[in-house]
């Protein structure tokens, strides 16, 4: 398709050398454009799609990257990217090697901020603010503003002297449909058009007669209290009441309007807040009609809206998250205490599987991990058994309420952790690699992980009859085919795979299937057994028969695992043959002190030689050694 415009915009610069009246065509080829380009190398459609005329906007009115766009959530930011000298290159993006999955500094010196995870947009902006930049924007939205940190955010722009500009980005979506107070809230906020409509109308009015300096504003807006008061049943808005200015609702989609708005308010002094009503998925019929699945639809047909999933054969296993939310379903059948909590990942966890049948026992507290942490340590506390659902990378956020609320009082908390180890194209922000690490040290912490599907199954259930908090973790993907009957789950115990002679290998969790290949593989061409394979299954409680078996009858131990190496599985196997007086050489296999950029699972495992031929190498040098 031939773009006349965005072919030739390299730099904001160039964008603002349009009239405001060719913006419009502006936005939709960059429309057409991300369609096109998401069409053949997947990735985030919907958000950005619903910030397109944002994005034109903030850019022709700002003087970037002079002043900060501070994005919230940066899969909303595809336009932005585009726009701002990666258009030629946006083929590449969550490739292996090439752009960012979401805005990086690294990356673009007009990517102001770092962002994978949500609601951190507005506490950033305010310290840039702060420091001297002359104007900063956060752009908040897809569901960021459930999370706590946005309304410490606000809190603080309240109290301290600054110029921030928040443009709340309303599309009552983040994966899901939104829950909660504050989704309505701002669904209240959009129904008194009347109100806003003529308080608008004060405040150009108030421009044009020069009224709007610092010492006639507070008069104009007590005026403009009042007349609120008289046009709703509200006497303030949460944003008001914080002293940041109120504007708002607006079409999000009207470009030429919003170049106007943000014209006319970008030099206001003080904090304000931009409220702008979006669709996620806006100009493209699929992504509109089924926001959760257009959230991140793979590849597709642009024409039809066709997604181009495959078939998977009748034997094609199932996906891990799957597996947890068809077993929660069947233990909340059995068990009428068990309750279930994901912050806002009831699709992405498969918890919806229980939420479609027994829809009260499920709750999704939106983007606000360390409340659904707290939240279930009250439930335990009064007697419920609640299975908290988040992924591995976003527990991180609630390491204090696991510390705090849970592990302190011994509460019987199930910790579900999804996406655990290498996730693939989201990249640094989104692997789970430091779950392992983190949650080890904390006392009354219990740690399991699956290798198969039937394993998750029994931990799920064995959970149930346990004291205390329990972790499961388990990884993105497809369940492994399970091919011979699987040994039956005890608590704190192992399994041995594989008899060996030379080499003692323990493994944890799903990498210990990719490491049974590679032994598989060296055996064919080594022609006898020198690895025995253990699949310790917990982290803690450790298998203590198991170490020290290995301890008395191996000298060399390989630890593998999909996660760090510092305070992981190998880190546990080292310091308890230490602590027992066994000396065997203890060779650690995992990520070693480093963020793990993007790309596909088999070119990162590759990359971080953690695939069978990668595992096949450090076994072969163990066994030399």
């Amino acid at each position: 398709m031939d773009y006349n415009y965005i072919n030739h915009i390299d730099s904001p610069a160039d964008l603002k050398k349009l009239s405001l009246y060719e913006l419009p065509a502006v936005c939709s080829e960059l429309r057409q454009f991300i369609i096109e380009a998401l069409s053949k190398n997947p990735g985030h459609l919907g958000s950005s799609l619903g910030t397109i005329e944002l994005t034109v906007a903030l850019h022709y009115v700002f003087d970037t990257p002079n002043d900060k766009l501070v994005w919230d959530v940066g899969h909303q930011a595809y336009a932005h990217k585009i726009l701002t000298g990666r258009r030629d290159r946006f083929h590449t993006n969550r490739q292996f090697k090439g752009l960012a999955p979401f805005t990086n500094p690294a990356e673009s010196e007009y990517d102001a901020f770092i962002a994978g995870h949500a609601s951190n947009s507005i506490s950033a902006a305010l310290g840039m603010d702060i420091a001297g930049h002359r104007n900063v924007v956060a752009i908040i939205g897809d569901g960021a503003m459930t999370g706590g940190l946005a309304f410490e955010g606000l809190n603080n722009t309240s109290m301290d002297k600054n110029n921030l500009l928040i443009v709340l980005n309303d599309n009552h979506m983040a994966i899901d449909p939104l829950k909660g107070g504050f989704t309505q809230y701002l669904v209240d906020l959009t129904t008194s058009a009347g109100y806003n409509k003529v308080r608008w109308r004060l405040y150009q009015l108030a421009a044009h007669l020069h009224l709007v300096d610092e010492q006639k504003r507070k008069a104009i807006l007590r005026r403009n209290n009042n007349l609120k008061a008289t046009l709703s049943k509200q006497a303030n808005n949460i944003f008001t009441g914080l002293n940041i200015r109120y504007f708002g609702p607006t079409d999000g989609h009207d470009v030429v309007g919003l170049v106007r708005i943000l014209s006319e308010i970008k030099n206001h002094r003080g904090p304000k807040v931009l409220h702008i009503i979006t669709k996620k998925g806006k100009g493209y019929a699929p992504a509109e009609n089924d926001q959760t699945v257009w959230h991140a639809p793979g590849e597709f047909d642009v024409t039809t809206g066709e997604r181009l999933t495959g078939n998977p054969s009748p034997v094609t296993p199932p996906l891990w998250q799957e597996v947890f939310g068809q077993t929660l379903l069947e233990l909340a059948k059995e068990n009428k205490n068990i309750i279930g909590i994901t912050p806002a990942m009831p699709s992405g966890c498969s918890m919806s599987i229980m939420q479609k049948e027994l829809p009260d026992r499920v709750y999704d507290v939106g983007i606000a991990e360390g409340h659904a942490v707290t939240f279930s340590a009250g439930l335990a506390k009064a007697g419920k058994l609640p299975y908290c659902n988040i992924y591995s990378t976003f527990m991180q956020r609630a390491y204090d309420n696991i510390v705090h609320d849970v592990a302190l009082q011994n509460l019987h908390v199930v910790l579900c952790i999804d996406r655990a180890g290498i996730v693939g194209n989201d990249g640094a922000t989104h692997h789970g690699l430091l779950d392992l690490a983190y949650l080890r040290p904390i006392p009354n912490m219990q740690i399991c992980a699956p290798r198969t599907a039937e394993d998750l199954r029994q931990m799920m259930r064995l959970a149930q009859t346990l004291d205390g908090p329990i972790a499961i973790r388990y990884p993105r993907g497809r369940s492994p085919q399970e091919c011979s009957a699987p040994e039956p789950l005890r608590y704190g115990k192992g399994v041995k795979l594989r008899d060996g002679k030379d080499v003692a290998v323990l493994t944890i969790g799903a990498i210990g299937n990719t490491m049974a290949e590679a032994i598989e593989d060296l055996r064919l061409k080594i022609g006898d057994l020198r690895f025995a394979h253990y699949d310790m299954r917990w982290l803690k409680p450790m298998d203590e028969e198991i170490l020290h078996e290995v301890g008395k009858h191996f000298k060399t131990i390989v630890t593998a695992e999909d996660g760090m190496i510092a305070g992981g599985l190998g880190s546990a196997v080292l310091e308890w043959m230490t602590d027992h007086g066994y000396n065997p050489r203890v060779i650690r296999l995992g990520v070693n002190d480093q963020f793990v950029e993007h790309g596909s699972t088999k070119e990162l495992y590759h990359m971080l030689h953690l695939d069978k031929e990668g595992l096949c190498e450090s076994l072969l040098q163990a066994q030399e050694k």
